[in-house]
């Protein structure tokens, strides 16, 4: 039972807005490079909930899906952005973060 995961959810997702931070920062990384990077920056952000290993696995399953969409290309072991896909990306999470923003502001203002 495969989901297809073609579709950009706009849910709050931090470890997806980091990994797009990091992929157009840098011009290619191996996977335990931008492992690192992302861990580094969701530490600095104090979102770094789960474990390392599960945090890992959960880079590891994003960059998949974001290779499948054309946000990123793999060539041999090295990863690097498709810099207008991600910026694209970048503006629909920020936007989604906004629409959350105000429905939660919505919901608590509502007597």
């Amino acid at each position: 039972m495969n989901k297809t995961k073609n579709q950009f959810r706009p849910a709050q997702d931090f470890v997806a807005e980091e990994m797009v931070t990091a992929l157009l920062k840098d011009s290619s990384y191996d996977f335990h490079e931008l492992f690192e990077a992302v861990h580094v920056r969701l530490r600095a952000r104090n979102a770094a909930g789960s474990g390392k290993e599960m945090l890992r696995l959960r880079v590891y399953e994003k960059l998949r899906v974001m290779v499948a969409q054309g946000l990123v290309k793999k060539d041999d072991k090295r990863y690097s952005g498709v810099a207008e896909a991600l910026l694209t990306r970048q503006k629909e999470m920020a936007a989604a973060k906004a629409r959350l923003a105000q429905r939660r502001s919505a919901i608590m203002h509502v007597e």
